[in-house]
């Protein structure tokens, strides 16, 4: 009989392309998988996948009284219900799971996108801090299983709640490179990924103000989709920053290989961007797409091991200045990047990756 999975999050399931693959490995192993998540009011319609999709509609669509409804929706939805096992993406979703899986005597799992308690909409806001730290080290002991994103993380989860995390990376599938691409008319730096405060943004649009001759595109939207705008408005660069908003996670590998560089540019505020492993790092290197990051842990781990990113310290204009014109200017050592994703893309990609996340169902579902 196939074991009955449901996977909890709070987004609303269209672009999350860590839970679309991990459901549907999981579905292609024999598993029955349910993945829950909300309506916003900017959803789209959901595409068919190998797995069944439910989203929760909410009133109220962010703040407490949005995790509160969450919370109470997502528990009135699971408890007439019958499953296996349950998995709580983040802590924004683990009490309702927990408490469905205690009263069903059912399997219980966490997997940490994040740093749940350090992460920049927290840090700074004792009071919401304390609450989600409370929450953590109510529920994450009594969860039976966890895993999460990185090595690094991993094991500073695993020392804080005194239970054993795996690692599930978040790469991509493995996808050909293109044989040839249509010649660019001028260099594009990608950011791909949520327009939110803390990743550089502002910092990318005012590089572009000084590189005359390299275009942004910016793919995503987010809080700051509009303050962005706005600064492209006011720097008049409409010609050479696109907004390309949300796209299909099918569609966006093609826009990643027609960059030039990419970038990842977080701000060291609080411990969930510092240990980060993001997905779009990994995106870069499976387009062979040399990249900006961070010289953070996880990072610098990666690169040591396969030489693919180059690495700034911070995100100051003069900093980043430099950098771009190392990989516009140097085409020696920009091709040694695009060598070393060639390498590391055989290695760091999902179909690698989902073995080691069915091994670890398949163990504990037994």
């Amino acid at each position: 009989m196939r074991k009955r999975l449901v996977f909890a999050v709070t987004n609303d399931l269209s672009h999350d392309q860590r839970m679309i693959r991990i459901c549907h490995t999981l579905a292609g192993r024999n598993y029955d998988v349910l993945l829950v998540g909300r309506t916003k009011r900017t959803s789209e319609a959901l595409p068919p996948q190998t797995f069944r999709q439910h989203r929760l509609s909410c009133f109220f669509q962010r703040g407490k009284l949005f995790y509160l409804e969450y919370q109470m929706r997502l528990l009135l939805f699971l408890l007439p219900r019958t499953f296996d096992a349950i998995c709580a993406i983040d802590l924004d979703t683990i009490l309702p799971c927990l408490f469905y899986a205690r009263l069903r005597r059912k399997i219980c799992i966490y997997d940490a996108h994040e740093y749940y308690t350090e992460s920049r909409e927290i840090v700074g806001r004792p009071s919401i801090q304390s609450f989600w730290q409370s929450v953590g080290n109510y529920a994450v002991p009594r969860v039976d299983h966890h895993y999460t994103v990185g090595p690094r993380l991993a094991e500073i989860l695993s020392a804080k709640y005194g239970s054993p995390f795996a690692v599930i990376r978040n790469v991509p599938v493995q996808r050909a490179l293109p044989e040839s691409l249509p010649p660019l008319d001028r260099p594009i730096l990608l950011y791909q990924g949520i327009l939110n405060m803390g990743r550089g943004l502002q910092q990318a649009i005012d590089l572009i103000h000084e590189l005359k001759s390299v275009e942004l595109w910016l793919v995503g939207e987010g809080d700051l989709s509009a303050e962005l705008r706005a600064q492209v408005q006011r720097l008049e660069l409409q010609d050479r920053v696109k907004f390309w908003g949300m796209v299909s996670p099918d569609a966006l590998p093609v826009i990643t290989q027609r960059a030039t560089i990419g970038l990842n540019l977080l701000e060291n505020q609080g411990l969930s961007y510092y240990y980060s492993l993001a997905n779009k790092s990994f995106d870069y290197i499976q387009a062979a797409l040399p990249s900006i990051q961070m010289s953070f842990p996880e990072y610098q781990a990666i690169n040591e091991q396969f030489g693919v990113f180059h690495l700034v310290p911070d995100l100051e204009h003069a900093t980043l200045l430099a950098a771009a014109r190392k990989l516009l200017e140097d085409p020696t050592y920009y091709n040694q990047l695009v060598e070393g994703c060639l390498w590391a893309r055989k290695e760091l990609h999902w179909e690698v990756e989902e073995m080691e996340l069915v091994a670890l169902y398949d163990r504990w579902l037994v």
